[in-house]
């Protein structure tokens, strides 16, 4: 799909489109181990958590919705450790990703996640804040936590409108 440089358009997210940037969590096909006594599928190991000079945390965000078009004006990645949204809510989510470029995002992609779906992003992969489209924006949020620096934000000089197809 080619865009204007300046505007995205928002895809639905599968895992195969989003195996570069990550981990798509999801349930489906039979479970890896059936458990309490019967009553719960277990679908297991389904993120690649990677985490240096550190440990993983388990952390509530409450996000504020936001509405389409948007302008993505930054983008940040995490050098030491993966970064897995996991929604509380039955809502979608919107989930903006890049490929890097010579320490910079590349041509952003705009992915719309649905209910029962969420992401873990791979160490160092680029990728738009969290965004819910819909209150309440409520996620339990696994990343490193650790000494050192884990955060790199770049800000487009030119903001790019992500829309709806």
């Amino acid at each position: 799909m080619s865009a204007p440089e300046n505007k995205i358009a928002i895809q639905p997210i599968s895992a195969a489109g989003f195996a570069p940037f990550g981990d798509l969590l999801q349930v489906t096909g039979a479970p890896d181990k059936i458990i309490n006594q019967g009553l719960c599928g277990r679908y297991h190991d389904l993120a690649q958590m990677d985490f240096c000079d550190g440990r993983a945390g388990l952390s509530l965000f409450n996000a504020e919705p936001r509405a389409l078009p948007m302008a993505l004006t930054m983008m940040e990645r995490h050098p030491q450790g993966s970064q897995a949204f996991i929604p509380m809510s039955e809502h979608g989510f919107l989930v903006i990703v890049a490929p890097d470029a010579g320490g910079t995002p590349g041509t952003p992609l705009a992915f719309e996640t649905q209910p029962g779906q969420a992401v873990n992003f791979h160490r160092g992969t680029w990728h738009g804040v969290l965004t819910p489209l819909q209150a309440p924006g409520l996620f339990a949020v696994v990343d490193r936590i650790g000494a050192g620096a884990n955060l790199q934000e770049h800000w487009f000089e030119t903001p790019i409108v992500v829309e709806r197809s």
